[in-house]
């Protein structure tokens, strides 16, 4: 399983329904629209999960 770096949620990378390449690391999303916020801001929320954060919002 992933996280999801715009919501936290648990995604199974098989399953995803959307993924990301940003500075050599694959992320996964629970949503379309998590994968649009991620695009528009990709460090912000790079920059949460490496500090264990995330973001947090969830769904």
């Amino acid at each position: 399983m992933a996280n999801d770096p715009v919501c936290g949620m648990q995604v199974d990378p098989v399953k995803a329904a959307a993924k990301r390449q940003y500075q050599g690391t694959t992320y996964y999303f629970c949503s379309p629209g998590c994968a649009a916020q991620f695009d528009r801001k990709p460090e912000q929320y790079v920059k949460a999960e490496t500090q264990g954060k995330g973001s947090g919002t969830g769904h």
